[in-house]
């Protein structure tokens, strides 16, 4: 399973993110878009937004911390 957030320093919601994806043992790669342009530009081109985070899980884009949809992304990437 291949799971991005992208991210940035001062966001609080991404680091709430994180934690609860490292908690679950779900493993991801954080791109920081503050510093990556080609991160930042990935991000807007997967989701239409240019807030922070978003989190792509096996191609499914959740915008935000929202446990519930991290959690069926999850579950769905899995069948």
């Amino acid at each position: 399973m291949g799971v991005i957030v992208y991210t940035t320093p001062t966001c609080p919601f991404c680091k709430m993110a994180m934690n609860y994806l490292r908690e679950n043992g779900i493993d991801f790669v954080e791109k920081d878009v503050s510093i990556d342009r080609e991160a930042a530009k990935e991000m807007i081109e997967k989701s239409g937004q240019m807030g922070v985070p978003v989190i792509d899980i096996n191609g499914k884009i959740i915008v935000g911390f929202v446990p519930e949809e991290i959690e069926k992304a999850v579950r769905e990437s899995k069948k």
